[in-house]
C-alpha cells in the first residue's frame, strides 16, 4: 500500500472562522472540502511543507505554526499520514492560486460540508473545542 505524508493547516481570523478550501477539479476526490496544505516531499519536514505548500496554494507566508495533531487514514489505495498544524501568525490575505474554492467557516458549520474522510478527526477536534469554549463562556 502507497504511504503519502501530508502537512497542513488550521488558519483563523478574529472571529473563530477558519479556512478551508474546495479540492479542484483534475484532483483526487476532487469537490470534497479539506484544510489547505499537501504532501510532504523527501528532502522535507512536516513544518517545512506546511510553510511552501500555504505559500503556493495561498500566497501567505507562515511567520508561526504549532502542532496541532497527527495521524493517519487508511484509504482502499493508500495511506495518509496526516500532520496538521495552527497556523498562530501568517503574512498576506489567502488566495486560492491554484483555482480552488475557499471559505471562511465557524467550526460548528464544518461538520455538514463534506470534508476528505482524512479530514475528519481535525473537523471533529474544532467543533468540540468550540463547545468547549462556548460551554466556559457560559458560565
Amino acid at each position: 500500500m502507497r504511504r503519502i505524508v501530508v502537512a497542513a493547516g488550521v488558519i483563523r481570523r478574529g472571529d473563530g472562522r477558519v479556512l478551508v478550501a474546495r479540492r479542484p477539479r483534475g484532483k483526487h476526490m476532487a469537490g470534497a472540502w479539506e484544510f489547505p496544505g499537501g504532501k510532504v516531499r523527501p528532502d522535507e519536514t512536516p513544518r517545512r511543507t506546511l510553510n511552501r505548500e500555504l505559500h503556493e496554494e495561498l500566497g501567505i507566508i507562515v511567520r508561526r505554526s504549532a502542532e496541532l495533531m497527527n495521524y493517519e487514514q487508511e484509504y482502499p489505495d493508500r495511506l495518509v499520514e496526516l500532520h496538521f498544524f495552527a497556523v498562530e501568525d501568517y503574512r498576506g490575505k489567502p488566495d486560492g492560486r491554484e483555482g480552488q474554492e475557499l471559505a471562511w467557516e465557524f467550526p460548528g458549520n464544518l461538520g455538514g460540508m463534506g470534508f476528505l474522510p482524512a479530514d475528519r478527526p481535525l473537523v471533529e477536534l474544532l467543533i468540540q473545542q468550540t463547545a468547549s469554549i462556548k460551554g466556559k463562556s457560559a458560565r
